[in-house]
């Protein structure tokens, strides 16, 4: 029993609460059912970064819920096999690229693409600006290379420029060896290692791979074409509401930002805010709002033709590889 004083008022509005629930009810004989949520899991290729804002932001916004949808957003990180995890049932949907779900379906793994976030590809090799370097050729001339192991652009760089002349080494996502050593080059993501680096007290110069014409789509949002067959309103609803939330993000990404933020503190906010800058042409790409994320098939033949040729893949038929719900 409370021992809190209690309003007459107070037991009024309650009495009168429970009278109106009590005349619903029995004029409608039963109460409505609540609308079945759907619950699935979305799998990320990297920790929260502005890269993924519009997942966050479609959460935050309602977009998910709106569409009946409540969606788990799993953190990655280097060592996150979305391909492998997405096929083996692990999870529904995943996030990886264009030149990775060539790959994997080459293995017979039957992902298909139903999102591309990015349209165009957002990476480059990044070099010290201070060397004065004209050409992404030029960086081949000399000097140290660091990518991350089993790159598919990096048979492409020594296909066109050689590596002969290059010191290649592991990347591992750190900026350190970067910033210590004026001769180094190295892969980055457009809107992430140049940004650091800048704010270390480093004048980053980069070369984007999408000027050479190696421009996959990055940020494919990727499903088991069993899903695709047996829920395709859910995948529709989730392509729906993650388009709104990239319309949301591209509109006012801070909401978002202190949501990733919390998630990933190592990233400063100022970060957080010049990358999504960095990155919205990118994925705009010319498109109109209700466009977003759609993909075209002369896109992907062009890839799989540059990977058949760098010997990546076989023969893959990239019609079987997206769909724009």
């Amino acid at each position: 029993m409370s021992l809190l004083p209690t309003r007459p008022g107070r037991i009024l509005l309650a009495w009168l609460g429970l009278s109106l629930v009590l005349g619903l009810v029995a004029c409608s004989g039963e109460p409505a059912a609540p609308p079945e949520v759907q619950r699935t899991a979305l799998q990320l290729n990297w920790v929260p970064e502005p890269e993924f804002g519009g997942y966050y932001a479609a959460q935050e916004t309602g977009a998910f819920a709106a569409e009946g949808l409540e969606v788990a957003i799993r953190p990655g990180g280097a060592q996150s096999p979305v391909e492998q995890m997405v096929a083996a049932g692990q999870v529904e949907f995943g996030i990886t690229s264009a030149d990775g779900l060539l790959m994997a379906r080459d293995q017979g793994v039957d992902l298909v693409a139903i999102y591309a976030a990015y349209q165009s590809f957002p990476e480059g090799i990044m070099v010290h600006a201070s060397r004065g370097l004209k050409s992404l050729a030029e960086v081949f001339t000399g000097g140290t290379l660091g990518v991350i192991p089993g790159t598919p652009f990096l048979k492409l760089l020594e296909r066109e420029y050689g590596l002969g002349k290059m010191k290649v080494v592991p990347h591992d996502n750190n900026i350190a060896p970067f910033l210590q050593n004026p001769l180094m080059a190295q892969q980055c993501f457009v809107s992430s290692e140049p940004i650091v680096a800048r704010h270390a007290g480093v004048d980053p110069q980069v070369f984007m791979l999408s000027d050479i014409g190696f421009n996959p789509y990055t940020g494919l949002i990727v499903t088991r074409r069993q899903t695709l067959e047996r829920h395709p309103e859910r995948v529709q609803a989730l392509v729906r509401a993650v388009r709104r939330g990239w319309q949301a993000y591209l509109a006012d990404p801070a909401p978002a930002n202190r949501v990733m933020q919390a998630l990933n503190p190592t990233m400063a906010a100022t970060t957080f805010a010049e990358a999504a800058v960095i990155q919205a042409p990118l994925i705009r790409g010319g498109l109109a709002d209700d466009q977003l994320g759609t993909m075209t098939l002369e896109r992907w033949r062009t890839l799989a033709e540059q990977l058949h040729s760098l010997g990546l893949i076989r023969e893959v038929d990239p019609e079987k590889a997206f769909i724009n719900p």
